[in-house]
């Protein structure tokens, strides 16, 4: 067990000043219980001011070279860096995340704002020339140039509070625009660590980033609705990220939302393979990630084995101390999100669903009374009929469902049949039919033998339907951060 690190109270940050508020956002610490942390909570007063801020250094942005914004990221990440056992320690508590993972994070984040700094150049550097080619355009000549869209909203969630936090800031940073952060109320503290780290940041003007941390409720319209944000990046739940399109009005919107991935197993899959991946994609974080294994969709001749081979493979995903090296996963975030998990696998078993393993609430030695509510066992359901809920509806637990399917059609239907569509796999030996099934399936990515992976977001991801508008990722999102403006000479 590391060593409990010190109480702490963080602050509002807005147009270059730390600020104090009479309401703070309590956060609990998911490795030992109790309280760890508090963070002030900005209010409508505070949230407008860092609007304004953010509005009125959009002209001195606009001006910055893309060589001193890529050295803002740079030195962002060298500050993350230096910070690295702080940050993991953070996110074990505010997360729930084995200390193993939240390394990883941390180094992701740091790694996003270098790789943000390099596509910022590689994008600013190539504009466009073109030529008029249509009547009485002849002879016209023009570049298209890339320039920053203004300020950029960014919502983000309480399972990656670091990562996902940086595949937003960076390229919203990198691309010239000023920032206001929203982050999760959960886990806002590792949010707090980068605000800090960018405020060291040298020749980075007051107000490029502001870092309004508070409740949903008492925030999120005013900063949602308010005209003068450009572009809105959020990743959350599909009603949360609904709720901000209706309050946004004409702004580029950037939502990775909800996910409820299918693994499609046709007869010829390596099941061994197939069941490593499934456990994976299933079970880490406690499942917790919308790019998650949610629903296995197995042909019915596997189906048998499937299930033997992946009860086998169950045993390596085990719940404990969070500082632990070799601990699996943790807690969920919150008994809440307990209560949904246990509600969905409820409703399977009740629709008929077989239960191979798991099932219940169960804590590992040692948590605190307080938490145990919030451990839920890796669980395994086979036979699941297809009119339980958790084939269509998102998870966010550890359980691996396994349904059936006679042949592409049905397996199709089922995996389209849901309103979300973010990521999904395909495990087949036959090349044509893996091609085949993955242009049919309707999600945002489609991964074939393995299980989705959104990695650094050097490959595009993102949502159909439900799970969001737009592409993600550092090139993506740079991008979609900026304007093309045409110059006709």
């Amino acid at each position: 067990m590391a060593t409990r690190i010190a109480q702490r109270r963080e602050r509002i940050y807005v147009d270059g000043e730390w600020l104090e508020t009479e309401n703070v956002v309590s956060v609990s610490d998911l490795a030992e219980g109790g309280e760890f942390a508090q963070v002030a909570a900005a209010g409508p007063t505070e949230a407008r001011a860092a609007l304004a801020a953010a509005h009125e250094i959009k002209p001195t942005l606009r001006e910055t070279t893309v060589v001193e914004r890529a050295t803002w990221c740079e030195s962002i990440a060298e500050g993350l860096r230096e910070r690295e056992e702080e940050l993991a320690e953070v996110i074990v508590r505010e997360a729930g995340k084995p200390i193993s993972s939240a390394r990883g994070e941390v180094e992701q984040a740091a790694e996003r704002f270098d790789r943000a700094a390099e596509e910022a150049r590689n994008i600013v550097s190539k504009g466009e020339y073109r030529e008029g080619s249509t009547a009485g355009h002849e002879g016209w000549q023009a570049i298209v140039k890339h320039e920053p869209i203004g300020a950029v909203l960014c919502i983000t969630p309480y399972n990656y509070p670091l990562a996902t936090t940086a595949l937003q800031v960076a390229p919203a940073i990198a691309a010239g625009n000023s920032v206001l952060l929203k982050p999760a109320s959960k886990t806002p503290i590792s949010a707090a660590i980068l605000a800090d780290v960018i405020a060291d940041i040298d020749g980075m003007p007051d107000g490029a980033f502001n870092f309004v941390p508070g409740e949903a409720s008492e925030i999120g319209d005013v900063l949602a609705g308010d005209d003068r944000i450009n572009a809105i990046a959020m990743t959350g739940s599909s009603g949360a990220g609904k709720h901000v399109a209706r309050e946004s009005g004409m702004v580029n919107l950037h939502m990775e939302l909800g996910g409820n991935a299918p693994a499609i197993v046709f007869d010829d899959a390596d099941l061994t393979d197939v069941a490593g991946n499934c456990a994976k994609g299933s079970f880490k974080y406690a499942g917790q990630r919308c790019s998650a294994i949610s629903r296995v969709l197995a042909h019915e001749s596997v189906h048998d084995d499937l299930v033997d081979i992946l009860d086998g493979q169950m045993d390596a995903w085990q719940a404990g101390d969070l500082f632990d090296e070799n601990t699996a996963f943790g807690p969920l975030i919150s008994e809440e999100q307990a209560d949904w998990v246990e509600e969905l696998v409820d409703d399977a078993l009740e629709k008929g669903a077989d239960l191979v393993r798991g099932g219940k609430r169960r804590a590992p030695e040692g948590v605190p009374d307080e938490l145990a509510d919030q451990f839920f066992e890796p669980t395994l359901l086979a036979n699941v009929p297809h009119d339980a809920r958790l084939v269509d509806e998102e998870q966010f637990g550890p359980i691996a469902a396994i349904t059936t399917f006679e042949d592409e059609a049905e397996a199709l239907e089922i995996a389209n049949g849901s309103d979300l569509a973010l990521d999904a796999a395909v495990f087949t030996s036959d090349y044509k039919r893996a091609m085949r099934m993955a242009e049919r399936i309707d999600a945002g990515a489609v991964r074939i033998n393995g299980a989705p992976s959104h990695g650094l977001g050097d490959v595009p991801f993102g949502g159909n339907k439900d799970s969001g508008i737009g592409r993600e990722g550092l090139d993506a999102s740079i991008h979609a951060m900026m304007r093309k403006k045409s110059i006709v000479l």
